[in-house]
């Protein structure tokens, strides 16, 4: 995918979620933020500690502490760091990507890094300052379900990204270790461009092909052997992603079905995402905290003992003109009560470690961790070579074998309020967008679907048959650009035919799926089958599966329906019920492969 770290289109619309329920439901009153005299302060934070810092920020705001005189009052939204990175470097448009944020706090510093470069690409400003305080910590780990982990030798066995990239290139996969049952090796891994735990696993692998700890440099990334290792652990991926999330949710859905070994090998997570998962709250949520089943089969850590990078949680307050001195102050002050004992014990809880880098209670061996285990740590390169290492990703990433599918219905031709533009054509110019981010290598056709009209016999079109991307890119933009909508929506005989469409090319060296996208239920009488489809959908063999990623586009879509489709090709559901949403939903969708 043409993903380079300067150039992704990211369009965010972001809610705020401090103040009263969820995540700062458990504090004993209700947020007094908003207050005309206290001075506002906007945090961005990434997305898995959104909601507890939300809720820190919640008892911040109840306490009677003043700066200077004035109360503060802050308030979090949250936002992927690689998403905000982007939203900053593009100077931060706020009808797009919610509140600008006063204080920025991506999960790692490296995207300081990131947007340092990206600001001095542009000839702008530098926006990061010099320091960079950590407000908690959490180190990369190998997630694995544990029986696959003791095979491998876990706990007592160092194991790192070398015996992976074997693992991966083994022929008899899992039955080179004695479990032919398990088939072959298959890794969860998100996308460098937008998730931390994707940029980190990338960097790591790296690394892990020089043989060194620290100093790497851009003849590194370009040498030949260390390419060929890292493509050799890129070939294992069943699916990239934009949030590990999307992995954790299915191996969960997965482990309930009591068949969680056929889904992934293991997946690149912090060790605070492991805990989440084994107390039964993959989301990591302060507010579903207790309400899912712990699952049959654990997640254990594995450290790779080739090195790690360390997700550091850094508390970055903007060199920026909108920052003024009330602003800093606050600023100061929100990070000194973040740091007091009290409010560092609610992070270790959370399996957080502190921002010194102590583990709490949670990180136990009896919760998947290994808190004795000494980290090799490594530091992350310069911006430059992060830079050279995500352009690279995106020539050894495993390459897709892709249906695209659109809605083309009467009700895609329905007026989306304050656009002045309709649906379709939302949905047009986000399609033109996404599929530009595919590499040149990528596989794609496209369809189009409705009820059938006059003179034809199937509900649904190819209008642009299998190719590679690079030689049919021109005729996918002017298709794209012609469609018009008429008719109803034949989805159910649809997704039947374009997964069997992908399954006649299917190519176990890619990544083979189907991308839906409708605004609509099934009104094809001639197949309302829906069980018959999930049935179908769900191959036996995991290293067979066609991948269906469905768009719910609108508020008429049945988000539940499409989201038991995905289920059954363990794969992801996205919900584009604000039409306007639909450019950020479907950069998202394509950052799975």
């Amino acid at each position: 995918m043409a993903l380079v770290l300067g150039a992704v289109l990211v369009v965010v619309v972001r809610a705020l979620v401090t103040g009263g329920g969820g995540a700062g439901s458990d504090d004993p009153a209700p947020s007094r933020a908003d207050r005309a005299d206290c001075v506002p302060l906007n945090v961005t934070a990434s997305s898995e500690k959104a909601a507890l810092l939300s809720a820190v920020a919640n008892s911040y705001n109840n306490t009677d502490r003043q700066v200077d005189g004035r109360c503060a009052d802050v308030r979090v939204t949250s936002m992927a760091s690689g998403e905000a990175a982007a939203a900053l470097a593009a100077d931060w448009n706020e009808a797009v990507s919610g509140p600008r944020p006063d204080v920025w706090s991506p999960a790692a510093s490296s995207w300081a890094g990131v947007l340092e470069q990206r600001l001095t690409a542009a000839d702008r400003p530098n926006l990061v300052p010099a320091d960079r305080p950590s407000v908690a910590q959490t180190p990369l780990v190998i997630a694995m379900p544990q029986p696959m982990a003791e095979a491998l030798g876990w706990p007592d066995e160092a194991i790192g990204w070398t015996e992976l990239a074997a693992l991966e290139a083994e022929p008899q996969g899992w039955g080179a270790r004695g479990h032919p049952e398990w088939g072959t090796f298959r890794l969860g891994k998100t996308n460098p461009t937008l998730s931390t735990s994707g940029l980190n696993a990338t960097v790591a692998a790296f690394f892990a092909a020089t043989g060194r700890s620290t100093d790497l440099v851009s003849a590194d990334v370009a040498a030949e052997p260390n390419r060929a290792f890292v493509q050799r652990v890129e070939s294992g991926v069943v699916h990239y992603g934009d949030t590990t999330l999307t992995f954790l949710q299915n191996l969960a859905e997965a482990d309930a079905r009591g068949n969680s070994l056929s889904y992934i090998s293991a997946v690149t997570v912090e060790e605070k995402s492991v805990w989440d998962y084994n107390q039964g709250n993959p989301s990591g949520d302060p507010a579903t905290a207790g309400r899912g089943a712990k699952p049959r089969v654990p997640l254990v850590a594995i450290y790779p003992r080739d090195g790690t990078l360390l997700s550091d949680n850094p508390f970055l307050t903007l060199t920026a003109p909108w920052v003024d001195a009330p602003k800093q102050a606050a600023a100061a002050d929100f990070l000194a009560y973040l740091r007091e004992p009290e409010q560092q014990q609610r992070f270790t809880d959370a399996a957080f470690r502190s921002f010194e880098g102590v583990p709490g209670a949670p990180i136990t061996r009896e919760n998947g961790l290994l808190p004795e285990t000494r980290l090799a740590v490594l530091g992350p390169p310069p911006a430059p070579v992060l830079a050279e290492i995500v352009a690279s990703w995106t020539d050894l990433r495993k390459k897709a074998n892709l249906v695209f599918v659109m809605d083309v219905s009467g009700s895609m031709g329905e007026a989306v309020s304050g656009t002045g533009r309709t649906r379709l054509d939302l949905a047009k110019q986000a399609a033109e967008e996404g599929l530009g981010l595919l590499g040149a290598e990528d596989t794609l056709s496209v369809w189009t679907f409705s009820t059938p009209q006059a003179g034809e016999r199937q509900p649904f079109r190819v209008v642009v048959p299998p190719g590679q991307v690079g030689a049919s890119r021109d005729q996918v933009q002017r298709v794209v650009r012609s469609l018009e909508p008429g008719g109803g929506t034949a989805l159910y005989a649809t997704t039947r035919a374009a997964v069997e469409q992908v399954r006649q090319t299917f190519d176990p060296n890619r990544i083979n799926a189907v991308v839906l996208l409708t605004d609509g239920v099934n009104e094809y009488p001639p197949d309302n089958d829906l069980d018959g489809l999930v049935a179908g959908l769900d191959a036996e063999d995991a290293s067979q599966v066609v991948r269906v990623f469905p768009i719910a586009y609108g508020e008429d879509a049945s988000l539940d329906v499409l989201s038991g489709i995905a289920k059954a090709t363990r794969a992801a559901s996205y919900d584009a019920g604000d039409e306007a949403s639909i450019r950020r939903v479907m950069t998202n969708v394509i950052s799975n492969f």
